[in-house]
């Protein structure tokens, strides 16, 4: 387990999963959100995000966290594992929230620079659809990109603990 793709919604746990495994394995992480978006919730240019990816996702070792699927072709071919958060809907949604109100005054350290943390009813319709939306979208990306990685699905944290401490 050398380059590590970790997906799954908003307030999953992605971005915490992926320290603690950054941590124990001694490899770099790499917070996709950090190269897309731009201060002020400005979106980068879709390719000129994926130069981004490909010279952060150039190393033999990594850890990235992000569900950029215009980016799966880089993240998710060079990952020889990928890991899928899928905790429920509504805890992911608590999360978002309770992320929002803590961080509201100053930058997550998992998030660009700039983009402050905000009640953001679209966000949480994203968040509430992500498993109706989504799941057919990384399976889909899972078997077009991903098919040579190992596929790991955590539901809940203590699988979440079980995996790191594994790892």
């Amino acid at each position: 387990m050398q380059r590590v793709l970790v997906i799954g919604n908003s307030g999953g746990g992605k971005s915490t999963l992926s320290r603690r495994l950054g941590e124990k394995l001694g490899l770099p992480v790499v917070h996709l959100d950090v190269l897309f978006w731009k201060p002020g919730w400005v979106e980068s240019d879709k390719e000129e995000f994926k130069v981004r990816v490909a010279e952060a996702l150039s190393g033999p070792a990594w850890i990235a966290d992000g569900n950029f699927s215009s980016s799966f072709d880089v993240s998710m071919a060079r990952a020889d594992t990928i890991v899928w958060i899928d905790q429920p809907r509504l805890l992911c949604l608590i999360r978002a929230i309770w992320r929002a109100l803590t961080y509201r005054d100053g930058g997550r350290p998992d998030m660009a620079e700039g983009c402050r943390e905000k009640i953001d009813f679209e966000f949480y319709r994203y968040i509430w659809d992500y498993p109706r939306t989504y799941h057919p979208r990384l399976e889909a990306a899972f078997a077009r990109y991903g098919a040579h990685a190992r596929r790991v699905r955590l539901r809940n944290d203590r699988e979440m603990a079980a995996f790191v401490a594994q790892a």
